[in-house]
């Protein structure tokens, strides 16, 4: 593959950071996923971080160097993710369990696929046109889909998600894909601290006029400056498909033996994943179908 690739992150007014993003790569498939930790529940950033990694160790465990279905991967991943949560909070005793949501991509051939829970978000921008965006898990969205308003016409609090990972009820995992890349397609994951100071027409006409190099941090920048002094967090990867072929901003011949690398932290540490043992795995596929009609029933603040 060839590919370009941008991510930054920046901290705006909290006491803490806790977004996660990165990617990894084989010479014939990526995966790049950002996760953002949610505040009123604990250690937010933990939960981000365990996300990322158990993608990550099951993308380096299925993609050799290919994956076989990606888009059934997205959908058992992201689970796998959720459970994680779960027995993380378990094992270390905690009333709550920390929560994140997450958005993730694959790019194999010259296809891309993707997924989310929550509304960590994914834009698609071909030609200076929005071609793709998620949407977001969360009642604001929902209700302005259905063209409602809140009480007083006042829109519904964007900040109320109905599912996420690591809630007490199953995540909905939307996916989709997969869409042909033509060259020159710009890709961009971000968390909620990007799109909601900046809008949506701002974010395409970014990252079709400028480089991923410079229209990343620039939207980062204007949405910090927005927020002013209680901005949210702000993170964003950006990716420019270039097509088949070893990267320009990786380039395969430095992977070694193991045909894998990877910016996520810990995302060699397989030990998240191994230990759910192989009944735990099989369950969490089997609620798949499950998982992706319903959400959960509680109702999560950020």
């Amino acid at each position: 593959m060839r590919f370009s690739v941008f991510q930054v992150s920046r901290r705006g007014g909290r006491e803490t950071n806790e977004d996660r993003m990165g990617y990894c790569f084989t010479r014939e498939a990526g995966l790049f996923a950002l996760a953002d930790g949610m505040g009123g529940h604990p250690e937010g950033e933990v939960a981000a971080q365990i996300a990322l990694q158990t993608l990550a160790a099951l993308f380096q465990q299925d993609a050799r160097p290919v994956l076989d279905d990606p888009q059934r991967f997205l959908q058992e991943t992201i689970v796998i993710a959720h459970r994680q949560l779960l027995r993380y909070a378990a094992s270390k005793g905690l009333a709550d369990t920390p929560r994140t949501t997450v958005v993730a991509c694959i790019l194999q051939g010259n296809q891309a696929w993707w997924a989310h829970c929550g509304d960590s978000r994914l834009y698609l921008v071909r030609d200076g046109k929005l071609i793709a965006r998620t949407r977001d898990h969360s009642y604001s969205e929902l209700q302005e889909a259905l063209g409602r308003v809140g009480p007083g016409n006042e829109p519904f609090n964007r900040n109320v998600l109905f599912t996420c990972l690591g809630s007490p009820g199953k995540p909905m995992v939307d996916c989709q894909g997969p869409l042909t890349l033509e060259s020159s397609d710009r890709l961009l994951l971000c968390s909620d601290g990007l799109w909601g100071s900046v809008e949506d027409h701002e974010i395409v006409q970014h990252m079709a006029d400028q480089a991923i190099s410079e229209a990343a941090p620039e939207l980062v920048e204007e949405a910090l400056r927005r927020g002013g002094a209680r901005s949210d967090n702000v993170t964003v990867l950006a990716v420019e498909w270039e097509g088949e072929g070893d990267p320009a901003g990786e380039t395969t011949q430095n992977l070694g033996n193991s045909g894998f690398a990877s910016t996520i932290q810990g995302a060699l540490d397989v030990d998240l994943v191994a230990a759910m043992d192989d009944e735990e795995i099989e369950r969490a596929v089997r609620e798949i179908n499950e998982v992706i009609r319903q959400s959960g029933r509680g109702v999560n603040r950020r």
